[in-house]
């Protein structure tokens, strides 16, 4: 069975409302604590106990809170009409030029005018701003050449690597090159000898095969007996030019 519904009104028993309350205050604060962390709200809480006992809690300073609260509440206030709501806005634009006065007086004396003014503790606390400025502004610097010289260094091995890469390609091609004359001389070779033992009658020929070839046949000598059979002529007298 669910547990019944609660009353809302004061309760009597003195022990229980004391117990009720301590449950209760317990539970609130737990809940205003978990809506700052959720929301990132600035929560404030208090409480008093019938005793007169305060119950805080804050999850910024109940201080500023407080003050927040209160100024809230003036603001809100003084815009019920159109000349209250332009007092404020002449209020908060007078805030933001005092703002913008003060950062551009910060910012000469960090370029180093408008000195005659401060004091030496002034002028020391400067002095440690501006050094602790040059020093982030030092790593700043460091770090992007670190990430530029690494950025670098990896392109380079990548540019090493490829010129390796085509070195080997160059090497292939040029021990494909050597085969491949080494297997046209050896061809040309074959071709000459098997020239060479094909011609007959000590005919010489060539390797140029543009050059012109011209035969000449030599006149045959008197026959020294007309009874002698007339053979076939002396090709070994033949010519080539």
């Amino acid at each position: 069975m669910g547990r019944g519904k609660i009353v809302i009104q004061r309760i009597d028993n003195t022990t229980s409302r004391q117990v009720t309350f301590s449950k209760r205050r317990n539970g609130l604060l737990k809940k205003a604590k978990e809506l700052a962390i959720l929301c990132d709200a600035e929560v404030g809480v208090v409480v008093f106990s019938s005793t007169g006992r305060l119950y805080e809690f804050s999850n910024t300073s109940m201080k500023s809170v407080i003050e927040r609260y209160t100024k809230s509440k003036e603001e809100q206030h003084l815009i019920t009409s159109p000349a209250s709501e332009m007092k404020v806005w002449q209020k908060k634009a007078a805030s933001l030029r005092q703002q913008l006065h003060n950062l551009q007086e910060n910012h000469r004396q960090l370029m180093g005018q408008e000195l005659s003014g401060l004091s030496a503790k002034d002028l020391q606390n400067l002095e440690t701003q501006l050094e602790t400025s040059v020093h982030r502004v030092r790593m700043k610097k460091e770090h992007l050449l670190i990430e530029e010289i690494q950025e670098l260094d990896r392109k380079g091995k990548l540019l090493q690597q490829d010129n390796m890469e085509l070195y080997k390609k160059v090497n292939f091609y040029r021990q494909e090159n050597i085969e491949l004359q080494k297997k046209v001389n050896a061809t040309w070779g074959m071709n000459d000898i098997d020239r060479s033992s094909t011609i007959p009658y000590n005919f010489n020929i060539t390797g140029e095969a543009n050059v012109p070839i011209h035969l000449q046949l030599c006149q045959p000598q008197p026959e020294a007996d007309e009874n002698q059979s007339i053979g076939p002529p002396n090709l070994s007298r033949l010519r080539l030019h």
